[in-house]
């Protein structure tokens, strides 16, 4: 008889159900985790909303946990039942063009293999064994590890910010994503500024290190920016994380000639934006949007919760029992920014 799990089964676009299902089967080279902790993610809330192409329908939703292994393929080294770990949602293929010159979060094969977060035990496959299921330290909670995969993401997106001592940083927008953008941002020896139109958040944002904060619902949002920066210059650093089109073109106005512009959040497929081609010729101005995550950034994610470089507290808001998925989805879909543990 096969053992059955609670799990919150994507079926399609706004249809997620709690179901029973039995409990995934490994082989030689995976791993079964018992899940502690999982996150709800705004990339859960896009895909809940808008659909996902990578993974056919019915399938597990969520990637955000951590957990303790219960059982370990008979080829599978590094890993024994008991080990609490922590693993990304995916892995490259280090064979393809993009992984050979170093460009991993590009890879042509990357394997988006691990959704399921939402369930009692999940399946662990072998490329994510191999690259990216990390032992949790002795002094990280549950929840604290299930931030290392959208934390990882940050950590990428800072190191592509090229953020040098004193600078002047601007990050747009302050959920979860942004208040992790503040506080690595202010750990790169930055001076940082948030902007937000929730008031709330960005006290948080204060506290993750923000020295000035902007309430954008209340100002012109690039002209505040940039008056606080030496004679109305604009930022060194621009960095959005909301996602929205209308903040990408004034997260490009904020900054500076020759600054750089990261775009993080992203936007539905299909979406257009306006930039004046002055701005990019005369002033020399840098636009990159950043990707996803990379093994050596996973570790890096890890290596910094572990060293408290950042407080979970702050960005988790809510913890509720899996039993009441109908509640987290609700709150997950009608509050954007959201972060809810999950306990199964």
């Amino acid at each position: 008889m096969k053992m059955k799990m609670r799990a919150a089964i994507y079926h399609r676009i706004q249809d997620v159900r709690l179901e029973e299902v039995e409990i995934p089967q490994i082989n030689s080279d995976e791993v079964l985790v018992k899940i502690k902790a999982a996150l709800t993610c705004g990339t859960d809330r896009k895909m809940y909303l808008r659909g996902y192409h990578l993974v056919n329908p019915p399938f597990v939703f969520g990637h955000e946990f951590a957990g303790d292994i219960v059982k370990v393929g008979a080829n599978v080294k590094n890993f024994k039942e008991g080990m609490r770990v922590v693993a990304a949602n995916s892995a490259p293929c280090n064979k393809c063009f993009y992984c050979k010159i170093g460009r991993e979060s590009l890879c042509e094969n990357l394997t988006f293999r691990l959704s399921g977060a939402f369930a009692e035990y999940v399946k662990i496959p072998r490329v994510i064994v191999e690259q990216n299921l990390l032992e949790i330290p002795s002094n990280v909670s549950y929840k604290e590890a299930a931030l290392v995969e959208p934390l990882a993401c940050v950590v990428h997106g800072i190191e592509e910010s090229n953020i040098r001592l004193g600078d002047i940083v601007v990050v747009n927008g302050t959920g979860p994503i942004g208040l992790m953008h503040v506080r690595l941002a202010k750990l790169k020896g930055a001076k940082v500024i948030a902007t937000d139109l929730n008031k709330k958040r960005l006290e948080l944002a204060r506290k993750l290190g923000a020295d000035e904060i902007i309430d954008a619902s209340k100002v012109d949002q690039v002209k505040a920016v940039r008056q606080l920066t030496e004679n109305k210059r604009g930022v060194d650093v621009a960095i959005e994380a909301v996602g929205l089109p209308e903040v990408w073109e004034r997260t490009i106005a904020m900054v500076r000639k020759g600054g750089t512009v990261n775009l993080f959040g992203g936007p539905p497929s299909g979406t257009k934006i306006t930039i004046d081609t002055k701005l990019l010729h005369y002033s020399e101005v840098t636009i990159k949007g950043v990707f996803h995550h990379t093994p050596q950034y996973v570790k890096r994610a890890l290596n910094l919760i572990s060293q408290k470089a950042l407080d979970a507290d702050f960005l988790i808001s809510h913890e509720l029992p899996l039993s009441e998925f109908s509640k987290i989805l609700e709150m997950m879909v009608n509050h954007k920014g959201v972060k809810i543990a999950v306990i199964p």
